[in-house]
């Protein structure tokens, strides 16, 4: 969708001009409010994206729930079958490399021997380029994330971590992308019922997948 790829872009650009300072600054008070909902603290088990370029950080939230012995899954993209697999992580600095365009994901070694289901995640922890104060996220434009939380891991409590400048008003959604049940960013929590995120979607057409 033209809208959503010019915002994409223009949001991206300027989340990537935060000064890397001030990205760790504003990721580690996201932190802080995201250890603070109910749904983390009482989650065993967690699909938690590892951050790229100028993503909201998450390797130090990601070391805090190893040390509290959670089960912590991150995502390796399946690029031939256009999906996510969900690997458990033990040890960041040991078993993380560069994957799927740079981002890091686990060593190929781990696929088998570390794949955890994603019906039993109780919590997903979702980046994204632009979200809106309805729940709304638009991707990257793979719609791997969208496949994942349709199909793969529904029952799991959606989160989404951004920056205060990656919200707008209300986003032009189509019916494939999927809405979140919370957005964390630096200025608080916000929570979006189930329900409320039905009737947002619900006069939307179908298109072309546009995002992840």
């Amino acid at each position: 969708m033209p809208g959503n790829h010019n915002l994409r872009r223009q949001i991206l650009a300027r989340r990537d001009q935060l000064p890397s300072r001030q990205r760790s600054a504003l990721s580690a008070r996201i932190m802080d409010l995201l250890l603070s909902v109910p749904e983390v603290r009482e989650a065993a088990s967690f699909f938690v994206y590892v951050n790229f370029r100028s993503e909201v950080e998450t390797l130090p939230f990601i070391t805090h729930l190893l040390r509290r012995e959670k089960m912590i899954t991150v995502p390796r993209t399946d690029c031939t079958n256009k999906t996510l697999q969900v690997i458990r992580l033990t040890d960041p600095d040991k078993e993380l490399s560069a994957g799927y365009c740079g981002i890091p994901e686990p060593d190929p070694s781990l696929t088998t021997q570390h794949r955890f289901d994603p019906g039993l995640l109780d919590v997903v922890i979702t980046p994204g380029s632009v979200f809106d104060r309805h729940g709304g996220r638009i991707g990257y434009g793979g719609g791997y994330y969208d496949r994942f939380l349709a199909s793969d891991a529904p029952r799991g409590v959606r989160i989404a971590l951004a920056y205060d400048l990656q919200m707008v008003d209300r986003l032009h959604l189509q019916p494939h992308d999927q809405s979140m049940d919370m957005i964390v960013t630096e200025s608080g929590v916000q929570r979006f019922p189930r329900e409320t995120l039905h009737a947002h979607n619900s006069h939307l057409s179908p298109s072309p997948v546009s995002g992840p």
